[in-house]
């Protein structure tokens, strides 16, 4: 039996543990060897084979099978011989569009810059013209360099194809292969048989996808190859077409020209188990290694802002935002009860986020521990204007209402937050508490502030850059994963943990991107800046150095 066809026995019979999507993929190969005839289809094993034949030619380039024989895994050879091996009546290749998803390290660069190869010299096609497309051109270099290093590492291709800097081209058949970007001084004039599109999910617009899937028109049997990773923009042309891919699989779709495999997780499988790992990373053991994934899989348990990049990246996971701070789960371990008038008399330190008048309003309390073992206590106020609150609630899906119902919201008069009100429960809180300062960002708050100042409320002035809110944001994560942070199981708090993106800068500072966070987050800063005090104010101020959350 072809090892092709040998890796679809065991998907299907479980000795390959393999998720719905790549069932799915393989039972529609079966069964169309049966019925596809009915519609105009056939399938060529002497064509599959002249395509993994050709790649006995390439050899590996870098990393520990450097100087070897590429030979395809079962799962690759499975692709090929899919590709390759379908047939339209016409003789024509069946499939115009392939969608390849998996985690890294599994190999997918290594196979598109071979059938890359073969488009380009042995497709048997006059004046080919294959390119490695990406978002950037060096991007797009990194399966074209793969492509280049197999050339010079065979003497047969070596002596077919010429290489000068980025391009590979054949003169006796006027073909070429080169690298392309949207960031290219030119996309016009493009007449495309073959396209390897990198990393799909890191295309902001479908504006290449669109030129090169024009630019086929002309061809006979056109192949664009898209391998990507998961994404998190569900407006993307990457998540268009893992949509695209699923429906075909679950036969949705019927387009008999459309490829797609996806290697991912199930629904309800628990990325922490090891056992589903194989179900995204079909080279587990051999290109990706398991003590690798392990130590990220460590890292994204103990360091919640890695979570979301190890479920993208290495378990194929589509996550709701680009690095996802808190787990939810994480999150509600600290629901430890806060009793206000426990805390009368307490020493406190507040953050105060007015945002927009129109939205949401945050003031938190921050209680440092008074004794060893106790923890950071918050108290969370939340004010929001009332006549667009049941408006918001619908559009935006958000229980505002049931949140001010419960008493978690302060609802003010009219379509703007009341500041008075604001002021009002800073007073009260002044009064009831031993409220020692109170941080804002200047932004938009002179005319409060200067209403505190009157009132004897000491205030101070904070800024929402990486200087700022780094150190705190990096201590809040240690008392969050350390159950040393008492929440009180505060909902809208915990909406707003839910909704955040950080955003990470090459030192590996953090600050909360209110761009990309997905809705509000005004708890979250309140929070933040309220703990910098506390901790800086109520702490003895060098905390931040002890627990090497500072970077230089």
């Amino acid at each position: 039996m072809h090892p092709a066809m040998r890796y679809a026995e065991d998907v299907l019979s479980g000795r390959v543990v393999a998720n719905k999507w790549v069932r799915l993929a393989v039972e529609r190969h079966v069964r169309d060897l049966d019925t596809g005839a009915e519609r105009g289809l056939r399938f060529d094993e002497g064509a599959a084979q002249h395509a993994l034949d050709f790649f006995k030619f390439l050899k590996h380039s870098k990393g520990e099978w450097a100087g070897q024989t590429f030979e395809p895994s079962p799962w690759q050879q499975f692709v090929v011989w899919s590709l390759f091996g379908w047939r339209r009546e016409d003789g024509a290749r069946r499939f115009r569009t392939s969608y390849l998803e998996m985690a890294r390290k599994n190999g997918k660069t290594t196979l598109a810059a071979a059938i890359g190869l073969y488009l380009f010299f042995a497709d048997g096609e006059a004046g080919a013209e294959v390119y490695t497309a990406a978002t950037k051109r060096d991007q797009a270099r990194i399966a074209h360099s793969e492509a280049s290093r197999m050339v010079k590492a065979s003497p047969m291709l070596r002596r077919r194809i010429n290489t000068f800097k980025d391009n590979l081209h054949v003169e006796a058949t006027s073909s070429k292969f080169e690298p392309l970007a949207a960031d290219y001084n030119t996309l016009d004039g493009l007449n495309v048989h073959g396209a390897i599109i990198d990393e799909l999910h890191a295309h902001k617009t479908r504006d290449l996808w669109d030129v090169i899937e024009t630019a086929t028109g002309a061809r006979r049997q056109p192949l664009l190859f898209a391998i990507t990773t998961a994404g998190f923009d569900r407006h993307s042309v990457c998540w268009e077409q893992h949509e695209y891919a699923c429906k075909v699989l679950d036969r949705i779709i019927e387009d008999d020209t459309y490829f797609g495999m996806i290697y991912t997780l199930d629904e309800g499988d628990d990325w922490r188990d090891e056992s589903v790992w194989l179900k995204a990373n079909p080279n587990l053991g051999v290109s990706a290694k398991l003590d690798d994934l392990q130590r990220k899989a460590l890292k994204a348990g103990e360091a919640p802002a890695a979570l979301n990049n190890f479920l993208r990246l290495h378990l194929t996971i589509w996550t709701q935002s680009e690095t996802r701070w808190m787990s939810r789960e994480t999150w509600e371990s600290c629901n430890l009860p806060v009793d206000a008038e426990g805390l009368r008399g307490r020493t406190c330190y507040a953050g105060l986020d007015l945002s927009s008048t129109t939205d949401l309003t945050a003031l938190a309390l921050v209680f440092p521990p008074e004794c060893e073992g106790d923890p950071y206590r918050v108290l969370l106020r939340f004010f929001i204007p009332e006549d667009s609150m049941r408006e918001r609630s619908r559009r935006d899906r958000v229980p505002y209402d049931a949140w001010v119902r419960q008493g978690w919201i302060t609802a003010t008069p009219g379509n703007v937050v009341d500041y008075g009100y604001v002021l009002a429960a800073v007073e009260e809180d002044a009064a009831r508490f031993d409220l020692r300062e109170v941080a804002f960002d200047r932004w938009g708050a002179s005319r409060i502030v200067q209403e505190f100042e009157e009132r004897g409320i000491t205030v101070a002035e904070f800024g929402q850059g990486f200087k700022s809110m780094s150190p705190p944001m990096k201590e809040l994560e240690k008392l969050v994963l350390s159950r040393q942070l008492a929440h009180g199981g505060n909902p809208v708090l915990a909406w707003n943990v839910d909704n955040l993106v950080a955003r990470v800068d090459p030192a590996g500072n953090l600050k909360p991107d209110k761009e990309k966070s997905i809705e509000r987050i005004d708890g979250f800063v309140a929070l933040v800046m309220g703990l910098d005090r506390a901790i800086r104010c109520g702490g003895g101020g060098s905390v931040y150095e002890e627990r090497g959350v500072l970077s230089l």
